[in-house]
């Protein structure tokens, strides 16, 4: 149990420590923010410092730290690292670049912004790329909660009746300005999902459960292979490349840039907090990782094992609290996506979202193409889905860096977590199932070479450049 308080107590400190350090590296000032200066009524809306964490927070969360700790409990306590450091020196960081980032280009979206640092043919994939992400995020959180749904309700309220109320639902949370569904139904849901993690702690530690000490084996029951399986499985609790989807939805909401910290920095802080909580919780209530493993195989998946957990601990109230979280998160995490979607087209087409005929006509296809999608079987797609957020992670780290490079800050910060995060993705594709099922002898040292090719090309194209020319001039 020592183990989990002292990562909680580095998660906590890194906030205020190095959250402090990226900061101040990045230099927030006064200017006025595209909140201000591109008001639209729409997307681009002032709204108070304390709704738009809660907004961000449930934007980035949803059911990812919850359901991505409890997959990575089963490689056991190590996970608390992964979570604790990746949180601190990747996650956070990944978060606050890409927020302002695009509060510094009027609200860009991040395929954009991947575009204006990484060139022109990246900005091509990273378009394509994160919408084809964001439209099977919004699929694949349309039909879950509609299945639970329709098994609390009469039979006469089914499936195809709850998707097609999460559909509509979607459809007005994508068009109407942000302020007024979004910006009012998620801090309530955002406060849950906090309020559901502090419960389940409370009941941990009050009631006679032992959380294990970190061992650096792994005691995952199928002997998975700690790298890189954990490094994906756990993703919205230590780095998403969703993330980076999400942030400038909320840059396009401030007023300041120096609530960045708070915002960016300290949601992904409290999102690890979510996710270490949970993790602790998948490591302690079933006795062993075995028996973790078990109940997600006999009750079903994450969900029933959320709700397992949650009713035994809590009683009645942790019971609703957990129906309230496996069918609200996910639906938030559904329609943000959806409105990712549409501004991450609007910027690639230059169509002005003031317009509400014109942001009318995005969003009629972008959800159209939704509700075919969950007509379909998108599961094998689906699959690919870890690896596309941490490559997606990958990409919007290496444009971070080269932000910092080209305004003279340290880019260390948010090179090495891409260095890293470009080891974790090509080692993952390599040996995953989904993926090409070569062995660790040829994954793990080609992943190595990779992540090793990406930082050179890094100083190449940086450092060892500046240093040539400035050799040159002399």
């Amino acid at each position: 149990m020592v183990s989990f308080f002292v990562c909680l107590a580095i998660l906590l400190g890194g906030y205020f420590v190095y959250g402090k350090i990226v900061e101040k590296n990045f230099g927030p000032d006064e200017r006025e923010t595209p909140a201000v200066t591109q008001a639209d009524g729409s997307d681009y809306v002032v709204m108070p410092v304390w709704r738009v964490f809660l907004i961000q927070l449930l934007n980035i969360a949803g059911l990812g730290p919850i359901f991505g700790a409890l997959a990575g409990a089963l490689w056991g306590p190590v996970v608390f690292l992964w979570i604790t450091f990746g949180t601190i020196f990747a996650g956070a960081v990944h978060d606050y670049l890409s927020g302002m980032m695009s509060m510094r280009h009027k609200g860009a979206t991040i395929g954009e912004l991947v575009g204006i640092y990484l060139g022109p043919v990246m900005k091509q994939i990273m378009r394509v790329f994160s919408v084809i992400l964001l439209v099977l995020v919004g699929v694949s959180f349309s039909t879950g909660p509609a299945a639970l749904l329709a098994m609390l309700t009469p039979a006469t309220l089914n499936k195809t009746f709850w998707l097609v109320v999460i559909l509509l639902y979607y459809f007005l949370a994508t068009f109407v300005p942000i302020d007024k569904i979004i910006g009012k139904i998620y801090p309530i849901f955002g406060l849950s999902l906090i309020f559901m993690a502090l419960g389940v702690a409370g009941g941990i530690l009050f009631e006679g459960y032992t959380i294990p000490e970190i061992t650096l084996t792994s005691l995952h029951p199928k002997n998975t292979p700690i790298w890189p399986m954990m490094f994906v499985s756990v993703a919205c609790g230590a780095i998403s490349g969703f993330h980076a989807t999400q942030s400038p939805i909320m840059a396009r909401c401030m007023k300041s840039e120096k609530d960045g910290r708070k915002i960016f920095y300290g949601a992904m802080v409290a999102e690890g907090v979510i996710a270490l909580i949970w993790a602790a919780a998948g490591v302690a209530f079933y006795g062993t990782t075995g028996g973790l493993q078990k109940a997600i195989v006999e009750l079903g998946g994450q969900g029933p094992v959320v709700y397992d957990i949650t009713s035994k601990l809590l009683g009645p109230v942790g019971a609703v609290i957990a129906m309230i979280g496996v069918i609200a998160c996910p639906i938030s995490s559904g329609d943000t996506a959806f409105r990712s979607a549409r501004l991450v087209i609007s910027d690639w087409f230059q169509v002005d979202q003031k317009d509400w005929k014109k942001r009318l006509g995005l969003t009629i296809p972008v959800l159209g193409i939704g509700a075919i999608l969950t007509q379909m079987d998108v599961q094998m797609i689906w699959r690919y889905f870890s690896w596309s957020n941490q490559t997606l992670a990958m990409m919007a780290l290496w444009a971070g860096a080269a932000y910092l490079y080209k305004n003279q800050k340290n880019a260390w910060m948010a090179a090495i977590p891409a260095t890293f995060m470009s080891a974790v993705s090509v080692t993952y594709i390599l040996m995953a199932p989904e993926g090409f099922k070569l062995s660790t002898s040829i994954a793990y040292p080609v992943g190595l070479v990779f992540a090793l090719g990406c930082f050179g090309l890094f100083l190449k194209s940086t450092y060892l450049s500046k240093n040539n020319k400035s050799k040159a001039v002399a």
